[in-house]
């Protein structure tokens, strides 16, 4: 019974309370607060909190009177005007020091050292550095030295570097000729890039030069076209020789003019004969005209020129002081047709040098 009756009157309260209590929301509940990780000591200390360690701070290398405050800034650039003025003050006396010293004085020739040199003399290029003896090392101007070099005809390339302390080192780069060239009257070697070049005669029978003589190589022309005329030579005796039988050795004279015709001339029984072989094929063309040779000189004794560039047809061509048909001239029959003959026409004889040797 006292269990009932506590349970009425519990219930009783509740029913006389307000109504908005029973509507109202339960209020959210906060997360339990994290306990801190607590450490005890072996010996029963008292437990603290592990506290967390503070990022370090970096400091200027100066002080901070030298930063914060005007006379330490009036200082510190004082002190930085005074260091910058050793320094100047250090570096011009070394100057005067390389500038004026009689030890890096140049005071003769036999202080330049020359390499490289085969068709120029020593006394050719020591002309370049007449100005230069008795000057300090150091004021001898390289880059324009060089370029002085590099104009004289038989230099290709020169070095020039000073050597302490009182010496200069000189090597250069010669050109070799690969060539004679026809300049009017008279006859000069010829480099691979167009660049003439002069030698004196005792100088020239020493060295033996067996070329072939270019024409087309004119020196009022810029090496911009000389040079691609010389390439063209070069590959023509190149491929012309391709073969190892030296067929190169038969020509006496090659003409560059005209890039894209290719003459050259041989002698043939005490004649010569100038043959045209264009831009592309020489060996080929070589061969075509060695094969039918005979043929042609058997019907056409005073044949002058041999024009190879087409590849069905050969163009002959006679002397125009010659008979058109020699052979039936002199009462004799005519010979066969020759294949790949086209009609002969007349051409102005032209005088042509032999192969120079010196």
């Amino acid at each position: 019974m006292a269990k009932t009756d506590a349970y009425r009157n519990n219930t009783a309260i509740a029913e006389d309370g307000p109504a908005d209590e029973f509507l109202r929301p339960a209020a959210p509940s906060r997360p339990p607060r994290p306990i801190p990780r607590q450490e005890d000591d072996a010996d029963g200390e008292e437990v603290f909190l592990r506290s967390r360690k503070r990022v370090p701070v970096r400091k200027g290398i100066l002080p901070a009177f030298f930063t914060k405050t005007t006379p330490g800034r009036v200082i510190l650039g004082f002190l930085a005007l005074v260091v910058i003025a050793i320094f100047v003050f250090v570096g011009l006396a070394v100057k005067d020091f390389l500038d004026h010293d009689p030890r890096f004085r140049i005071d003769s020739a036999a202080s330049i050292q020359i390499d490289g040199n085969s068709q120029l003399t020593r006394a050719d290029l020591l002309t370049v550095f007449g100005a230069d003896i008795g000057r300090n090392l150091f004021f001898v101007p390289l880059a324009e030295r060089r370029r002085q070099l590099e104009q004289v005809p038989w230099v290709a390339q020169a070095t020039v570097m000073r050597i302490l302390p009182n010496q200069l080192r000189v090597a250069i780069v010669e050109r070799q000729p690969i060539a004679f060239a026809r300049i009017g009257n008279k006859i000069k070697l010829v480099d691979a890039d167009g660049v003439l070049l002069d030698m004196q005669p005792s100088a020239l029978a020493a060295k033996h030069y067996s070329f072939p003589v270019v024409t087309g190589i004119n020196p009022q022309d810029p090496l911009s076209v000389r040079r691609p005329r010389m390439h063209i030579y070069q590959k023509f005796m190149n491929e012309i020789d391709s073969s190892g039988e030296k067929l190169s050795q038969n020509l006496s004279e090659i003409d560059v003019s005209d890039p894209e015709d290719v003459q050259g001339l041989v002698s043939s029984d005490k004649s010569e004969i100038l043959l045209h072989f264009g831009e592309d094929n020489f060996l080929d063309r070589w061969h075509e005209y060695q094969a039918h040779l005979a043929e042609w000189k058997q019907q056409y004794p005073h044949l002058a020129s041999v024009d190879l560039r087409y590849d069905r047809q050969v163009v002959l061509k006679m002397a125009d002081n010659a008979p058109a048909d020699s052979a039936t001239a002199a009462g004799a029959p005519a010979p066969p047709p020759v294949p790949q003959k086209q009609p002969v026409a007349k051409a102005r004889p032209v005088a042509h040098p032999h192969r120079k040797h010196a």
